[in-house]
């Protein structure tokens, strides 16, 4: 396959990842391939893999994916735990970085733009104290782990 031709199938694949129309009519068997790496989630693997791989920068990144993928296989069995970017102290730092006076709470508002910009895609639009527009530490911990769990579940 050329170069240009992968190009041309990454970028649609991306597309449909993105939910955007293609760039080009694709053929029959580039369709199966991108409805197969939507179907298993493959570029939201890659996309988690690889933000881990840039985060961490280990020393010795093939062993660092097989590890990753190891934890990703045992947390489908288990259901506690994905490999995930951030952790409770990343999300803690985060709400103090909204929270500089530490009234113990932020607004609705900062609530749902700091779960965006985590990257958190589907997390619960009212919690425990939206209608107040005061997100306690504890609540916003607890919907971003859960949002971030479920991002990075890839299986």
């Amino acid at each position: 396959m050329t170069s240009l031709r992968r190009r041309g199938i990454i970028a649609t694949m991306i597309h449909l990842h993105e939910g955007s129309e293609p760039l080009f009519k694709m053929s029959k068997r580039e369709q199966e391939a991108a409805e197969y790496l939507e179907k298993h989630k493959i570029i939201d693997l890659m996309d988690n893999l690889t933000s881990m791989l840039f985060f961490y920068r280990p020393e010795r990144p093939r062993e660092f994916l097989i590890d990753q993928l190891e934890k990703l296989k045992e947390s489908k069995v288990s259901q506690e735990y994905s490999p995930c970017l951030f952790n409770e102290s990343n999300l803690d730092a985060l709400f103090g970085i909204l929270d500089p006076s530490h009234q113990g709470y932020i607004t609705h508002a900062q609530y749902k733009e700091a779960l965006k910009t985590l990257g958190v895609k589907n997390f619960n639009e009212f919690p425990d104290g939206a209608g107040e527009d005061r997100i306690s530490q504890e609540t916003f911990r607890r919907e971003a782990k859960d949002g971030l769990l479920r991002s990075a579940a890839t299986f």
